[in-house]
């Protein structure tokens, strides 16, 4: 698969822009209860699962879930038992990419510097997919995280890129996140509406 070309366009007032859609669509997604977070989880669910069950068994790296995220784990659980392996990123220092270390349901979990569970222990494997948590993206597939850039810097440095795949709600979705330089568009987009391959411009 071909990268994707990073984004060029960077306006003088991203930075606020981007802090503010981050602030929003954050509240946004914290702002779901219980029965929401539930119903929009289970038809990502659905979405995600189709898109993956077509493909071969490989490895597939995930996030644990913070925030009112899509909790991964059961999808995942059950492609391991297809003969899938699963894998976690690992920061390992603040300006590099990020490791993958493989996970399983017993695995030994740790917390890193910013709270997010990991495997303590583990092989560190390269994935073939990468689950991309959203806090917002666009139609583009450009993306907005909690605003650390390691995925970008991950994916940046990955060869073969893994396939990227977003996951978030629609309420995540905006016009436009005003991407910088660094930032490299998503393979596919999966929201509770269905899979999505961004349209690059």
């Amino acid at each position: 698969m071909p990268p994707t070309t990073p984004s060029a366009e960077h306006p003088a007032d991203s930075r606020a822009v981007r802090a503010a859609l981050r602030r929003e669509r954050l509240a946004a997604r914290m702002a779901l209860d219980d029965a929401g977070h539930a119903a929009l989880s289970s038809r990502v669910g659905t979405h995600l699962a189709a898109l993956l069950d077509a493909l071969p068994a490989q490895t597939v790296a995930f996030c644990a879930p913070l925030r009112r995220e899509f909790d991964a784990r059961a999808l995942v659980v059950r492609l391991l038992d297809r003969g899938w392996r699963a894998a976690m990123p690992v920061v390992v220092a603040a300006e590099a990419p990020m490791v993958f270390r493989e996970w399983a349901p017993d695995a030994v979990m740790a917390v890193d510097r910013h709270g997010i569970p990991i495997p303590r222990d583990g092989a560190e494997v390269t994935p073939e997919i990468l689950l991309l948590p959203l806090v917002a993206f666009d139609s583009r597939g450009y993306r907005l995280g909690y605003g650390g850039g390691y995925f970008d810097r991950t994916l940046a440095a990955m060869v073969p890129r893994p396939l990227a795949v977003g996951i978030g709600y629609e309420l995540c979705r905006v016009a436009d996140i005003h991407p910088e330089p660094h930032d490299i568009a998503l393979d596919v987009l999966v929201t509770e509406a269905g899979a999505f391959h961004p349209r690059v411009k």
